[in-house]
């Protein structure tokens, strides 16, 4: 089998000394087989990383016109936007998203990127770059193209098209910074597996070690993103003797859990305390005060991922990836401290 070849069922059947048979009973009925031969066809199928491609079946041209897209979470609204309008330009070309998520979970992507390629998924949409060597190495062994979004590494020869979290996360804090605020505490995204939340806390650390002048980070807490565990965050970074006077979050999820809970707490928002958020989603403009935050072109960003997956799936040549700005948004949760 040449490498750049899509592996077949009859190659597993070769390299594992069995008949497609018997590959088809160990897959669909593995009751039926017994397991030393189906650890032999499993070994034979990791080693050539064989999908079962069904779309390959019904089309001539191997192509489905279908593109697979996994998110760290469907839980909040955060990938909302971009994912739509990632879905609106599929649909435009008339080609079908299939969506999943990770969960966070490095091993649960390489599930769903098997899963999506075994239903035919002729490119994928990924979120971020961290995740496993093994998962990279089975991408390049069956030349899948796809294009990472929500982040941007210029030196990186993978397709982007995102945004550089760290210069981000700098120019929020500068902000916080510039207004008079020299403590400043973090609530940050669970920084493993999450390139994004780590470049997002490396941003912020960078701009006040940058600014000097008596500037200081309190402390980090790293939370997952929901308001009730951005509320818990917000209690534990209050029990610090040297309180900050702002507190610089992450997204707008966990943002909008920490200024819901400053009120509960009796807080009045900014004059006691200053609350950031990141990624601009309509939670920021809904919650009282409005949050200041990061915007983050989510439509731009996503209908131009599609565009560029469209390009590299058609030509099969990597196109040119594409790095976005964003703004930091003024709004009444950031303001001068009172001390």
């Amino acid at each position: 089998m040449n490498r750049t070849d899509k592996p077949t069922l009859e190659d597993v059947a070769k390299l594992a000394k069995v008949s497609t048979a018997t590959i088809s009973r160990s897959i669909n009925e593995p009751d039926k087989v017994a397991s030393a031969t189906r650890e032999r066809i499993q070994s034979a199928i990791t080693q050539l990383a064989y999908t079962p491609n069904f779309g390959a079946k019904i089309l001539a041209s191997n192509k489905s016109n279908t593109v697979g897209a996994i998110i760290p979470t469907m839980a909040n609204a955060m990938f909302a936007s971009g994912l739509h309008a990632f879905q609106q330009e599929l649909a435009t070309n008339g080609v079908l998203l299939l969506v999943a998520s990770s969960g966070y979970d490095p091993e649960a992507e390489f599930e769903q990127i098997q899963s999506l390629l075994s239903h035919g998924a002729d490119g994928l949409l990924l979120i971020g770059t961290e995740r496993p060597a093994t998962t990279l190495e089975f991408l390049e062994m069956r030349k899948i193209p796809y294009v990472i979004s929500w982040c941007y590494q210029a030196e990186s020869e993978k397709l982007y098209a995102g945004f550089d979290n760290k210069q981000s996360a700098y120019a929020i804090a500068k902000a916080v910074l510039e207004i008079g605020h020299r403590r400043i505490g973090m609530i940050a995204g669970i920084a493993k597996g999450n390139d994004r939340a780590t470049n997002r806390t490396a941003g912020v650390t960078q701009a006040i070690d940058d600014f000097g002048d008596g500037a200081k980070l309190t402390r980090v807490v790293e939370t997952t993103y929901s308001l009730e565990d951005g509320a818990k965050a917000f209690d534990e970074l209050m029990t610090d003797t040297e309180k900050p006077t702002a507190v610089v979050c992450g997204n707008d999820v966990i943002a909008a859990g920490a200024l819901n809970r400053a009120k509960a707490l009796g807080m009045k928002i900014p004059e006691d305390i200053s609350i950031t958020g990141f990624d601009d989603i309509s939670l920021a403009t809904a919650v009282d005060p409005q949050l200041t935050t990061v915007r983050v072109p989510q439509d731009q960003m996503g209908k131009s991922a599609a565009r560029l997956l469209l390009d590299y799936v058609g030509n099969r040549q990597q196109p040119r990836s594409i790095q976005f700005e964003t703004e930091v948004i003024m709004r009444d949760s950031l303001g001068p401290p009172k001390n």
